[in-house]
């Protein structure tokens, strides 16, 4: 199996499992977790990145800039995802955020699917553009990674999930190296003209 899945750390997932026994559930603004007779699991935690465009997406090291901002667990509910379960680090430690549904979990979904089929091995992540509204799958290459550290690889894979910024193609692997010129292009500001009037 090419994808190597990390385990999340316990205190995250001891708060989605919290989070699943409770009135959390019900509250939620997911009727497809409401609607699911049965028991629900946690399954496939994704660390959550962010490349943060502050800083310029490709500063003058050369390698992009990420911070990790949370955990990511596929809820399962008989045999397919009916959800996502988000957690943050707090300074009391890793807690519950939300639930949430939408394209992006079917889409994450797809992605690993299309990960797993690769032929090389894989950690995957995911790696948030929030300035484009984007989401990629990151296909880090060195398997073993700490999943809460590091930065894109030129060589690494990313995968944008539905729905991709205009331009970009949905579910097509990119190299970092080829894909971050493009989103840099996309958020660097236009040239302010001058006006000689």
């Amino acid at each position: 199996m090419p994808l190597h899945v990390s385990p999340a750390p316990a205190p995250a997932l001891r708060s989605v499992l919290a989070a699943l026994g409770s009135p959390a559930v019900r509250e939620a603004h997911t009727p497809a977790l409401r609607s699911v007779q049965g028991p629900l699991s946690p399954e496939l935690p994704l660390p959550v990145h962010v490349l943060d465009v502050r800083d310029h997406v490709v500063p003058p090291a050369g390698a992009p800039r990420t911070r990790l901002a949370g955990w990511r667990f596929l809820i399962r509910g008989g045999d397919r995802p009916v959800a996502a379960a988000d957690t943050i680090l707090t300074p009391d430690g890793w807690a519950f955020s939300h639930f949430f549904e939408g394209p992006y979990l079917a889409s994450t979904e797809r992605a690993l699917r299309q990960a797993d089929a690769m032929a090389t091995r894989h950690q995957p992540r995911l790696l948030s553009v929030p300035d484009l509204y984007m989401l990629t799958l990151w296909l880090h290459g060195d398997a073993e990674a700490d999943p809460a550290t590091g930065a894109p690889a030129p060589t690494d894979l990313l995968i944008p999930l539905a729905p991709a910024p205009p331009g970009i193609a949905s579910h097509l692997p990119y190299r970092v190296a080829e894909l971050l010129p493009v989103l840099t292009l996309r958020l660097v500001p236009p040239p302010v003209l001058e006006s000689t009037a």
